[in-house]
Formats: C-alpha cells, sequence, structure tokens
C-alpha cells in the first residue's frame, strides 16, 4: 500500500500491485532448476544456453548468485540458489543482468517517424505531480539512461515576465527554462548520438513564446535543427541523419483555441508565436550530418514492427 496526503488536508491510499514472473520466465526456471532452486552450476548453463554468455564460468555465476542473495532481506531462505522471485529479480537488474550487446544493429536511415522512441513525461518532476519540486537534475537522470524525449511544460510566472517550467495549476515550485535547456545541451549525448526531442507544452502569451524561443536557440546554438528555409519534407529525416541534434516539438497553446489570449494576441507588441526568426545553422547542420560514429552507444531508437 502506498500513502500521501493531498493539499495536506486528506489522506490517499493505493494498492500497489505485486510484480510477478510471466509464465516465460517460469517456464526457463523450471528447465534449468531443480526443487524450486537454481544453483550456481545450474545458473551457468542457463547462461551459457539462454543468455549466449558461452564463456560464463562457475565463478561468474558463483558471483551473481552471492550478489543477489545479499541484496534480499531473507537470504537464509534460499542459501543455496535462487527461488523463481529471486531468479526473475535477476533478470530485471542492470547490474547483474546488463545487456549482452548495445551496438546499434538496426537500420537507422528511415524516417523518424519509423521507429519507437525511448520517451519521458514531466522529465522536470523530483516527485509526484502534485506538490513535488521541479528541478533539472530529472531531466539529467533520464537523458543519462538513454531517454530522447523530454517534456518540458511552459508556464508564465506571476509577473508573467519569465518562463517556468513547472505541472501547471498544482503546488510543484518551478524551475526555469534556462537551466533546463542547458542542462538537456550538456548532457543530450551522453547515452546516444541519436537525436534528442524536446516536447513543449506551451501555456504562454505571445511575448513569452518570443523570449522562450530566444531562450533555446541561443543555448543550443548549431545543435538544434531546423528545416532549411522554403525546405519541405515529404518524411521526417532520419535518426541517422539527425545524430547530435536536438529537436523541438510544439503547437500553439490551448488558450489560443478557447480565445484567453485574445488580447495579447492582438496588441501591438505582438512578437509572433516564436518571436524573431533564428538564426541559418544550414552549413553546421550539414557538416554534422557526414558525421558518422559506429562504437557508439545503445540508441534506444529502433524500428517498429
Amino acid at each position: 500500500m502506498a500513502n500521501y496526503k493531498v493539499c495536506g488536508c486528506f489522506s490517499r491510499t493505493f494498492k500497489i500491485a505485486a510484480v510477478t514472473p510471466p509464465k516465460d520466465v517460469e517456464d526457463v526456471f523450471q528447465k534449468y532448476a531443480q526443487n524450486g532452486c537454481m544453483n550456481s552450476s545450474q545458473l551457468q548453463q542457463f547462461l551459457i544456453d539462454m543468455q549466449g554468455q558461452t564463456e560464463a564460468t562457475l565463478t561468474d555465476a558463483e558471483n551473481i548468485l552471492r550478489t543477489q542473495l545479499q541484496s534480499k532481506i531473507f537470504p537464509i531462505l534460499q542459501p543455496n540458489g535462487l527461488s523463481l522471485d529471486l531468479f526473475f529479480w535477476y533478470l530485471l537488474n542492470t547490474n547483474l543482468n546488463p545487456p549482452y550487446d548495445c551496438r546499434v544493429h538496426h537500420d537507422m536511415e528511415s524516417p523518424l517517424s519509423h521507429y519507437f522512441i525511448f520517451t519521458g513525461h514531466n522529465s522536470y518532476l523530483t516527485g509526484n505531480q502534485l506538490s513535488s519540486d521541479c528541478s533539472d537534475k530529472p531531466i539529467v537522470k533520464a537523458l543519462r539512461k538513454g531517454v530522447r524525449v523530454i517534456e518540458l511544460d511552459l508556464w508564465p510566472n506571476s509577473t508573467k515576465d519569465k518562463v517556468h517550467v513547472l505541472h501547471g495549476r498544482t503546488l510543484t515550485t518551478p524551475v526555469q527554462l534556462d537551466k533546463c535547456i542547458a542542462a538537456i545541451k550538456e548532457h543530450a549525448f551522453i547515452a546516444s548520438e541519436f537525436p534528442v526531442i524536446i516536447t513543449l507544452e506551451d501555456h504562454l502569451t505571445p511575448p513569452l513564446q518570443a523570449l522562450a524561443a530566444k531562450i533555446i536557440t541561443e543555448t543550443l546554438g548549431d545543435i538544434l535543427y531546423y528545416p532549411k528555409k522554403k525546405e519541405k519534407f515529404k518524411e521526417f529525416p532520419s535518426p541517422e541523419s539527425l545524430k547530435r541534434r536536438i529537436l523541438i516539438s510544439t503547437k500553439p497553446p490551448k488558450e489560443f483555441e478557447s480565445g484567453n489570449l485574445h488580447e495579447e494576441i492582438t496588441d501591438g507588441n505582438n512578437t509572433g508565436d516564436w518571436g524573431k526568426e533564428i538564426p541559418d545553422y544550414s552549413d553546421e547542420i550539414a557538416s554534422h550530418d557526414n558525421v558518422t560514429n559506429t562504437n557508439q552507444a545503445c540508441a534506444f531508437i529502433c524500428p517498429r514492427a
């Protein structure tokens, strides 16, 4: 059970469903285990047969066994091997059971829309969506894990002269947009060279949209991708051609549809949805598009079936 307070007044309780091993994991366990327990030699055989780790030794299996048993509260219940539950959690433990091959092995030359993408949601929140702090730290953590889509919710501050990132109409404390964009630029390509997409949930007035555009273009500089002047695409560029590029995904705020921003839109100070024209980085983009790296980390983007 999990409990938390709403607005400090009343409590909500949720029952957390237990994660149980799926049938295929249970079948594999039964194949190698004996009497509900998988010892080190049986684990070694599993590593060789099922995991493709042909060079796995008995010592390797013993080390995995010892580490996994020590990570549990009651290792005495299974002193000589892994139970089904411990075996299942071993499979999910990326420290003990990492990806066996993190090299990119898919064709990455198809349009970007042909791929599944590792996507984050409310990437700036440090905790719950009602009262937690907003920070650039969760963004850094997500990017270092390989997340390729970062979502930022943009709202005006109380004096409507700065852009805040927060979960709107809640008690979450804001973080400045420029801090988030700087963190994305610094950490975007540590886990992978394939493109990062920043999704903006826009609730800004036109003047603040211009300010946000200025922050993004000046901070990201030549790694910000956008089509060349008058260029029209029949399909998206490929992940391969967008390596080490950051893209912006956004749309006019819902407030435009409801007419709540009519006065701001029609006043004499309107600078357009995204302000001044961004500089032309066409030459820099072309030079980067010709660079390839075959020894990169896993892309976390793979073709859709």
